[in-house]
């Protein structure tokens, strides 16, 4: 039997917790979000340029950026795609969780690095924040509306030319009476083929 090593228990645990069922009134200690940043900044980085980049959205700046959301959706939308409920979900949902970090890459100087690498970067981030959230119990919540690419969206962040916004990171604590969601995934041997006759 093979053992179970304390990062498995924490990979199989993690979850996507939305903001609805989070509490925006619990506020996460500062302590605990310097530890999930300092752990998204030991992510695997090709050539050593860091390519994340966070931006924290918490307190009042989280309805302001719902309303950009809002205007930046209203402006961009042709009319025969626009939605009224997902006008309103994208400004309500910033204020439902007590933190929101915009996930960006900010391109590297090294031309032979290619940018696919550079977002590979930033997602191991990413999943490193998610762990730890999870490990702690906090819910995350990684969001990529297509509106994120949006030339309005990069002047907001003040990113340069050839950064990106990757996705919105919503992080809370679970509402009283929420319980932790479950999930399951089809076999991994499914997924794997060999070349190796051996591993048949």
């Amino acid at each position: 039997m093979s053992k179970e090593f304390p990062i498995t228990q924490i990979i199989r645990h993690r979850r996507t917790v939305k903001p609805a069922l989070m509490d925006p009134n619990l506020e996460i200690p500062d302590e605990l979000l310097d530890e999930l940043l300092e752990n998204a900044n030991w992510a695997p980085t090709h050539g050593f340029t860091e390519p994340w980049k966070f931006i924290v959205f918490s307190g009042g700046s989280r309805a302001l950026l719902g309303k950009k959301l809002q205007d930046i959706y209203s402006e961009f939308t042709p009319q025969d795609q626009y939605r009224q409920d997902k006008f309103e979900k994208l400004g309500q949902n910033p204020t439902l969780a007590p933190l929101v970090l915009a996930i960006c890459m900010k391109r590297g100087e090294n031309p032979k690095i290619p940018e696919i690498e550079e977002i590979e970067a930033v997602a191991c981030a990413v999943q490193n924040m998610h762990l730890t959230a999870a490990a702690a119990g906090l819910g995350a919540f990684w969001s990529s509306p297509p509106i994120l690419e949006s030339e309005e969206m990069k002047r907001f962040l003040e990113l340069g030319q050839e950064d990106r916004c990757l996705g919105l990171f919503y992080l809370g604590w679970l509402k009283e009476g929420q319980e932790w969601p479950k999930s399951s995934r089809s076999p991994i041997s499914e997924k794997v083929s060999w070349f190796n006759d051996q591993h048949k």
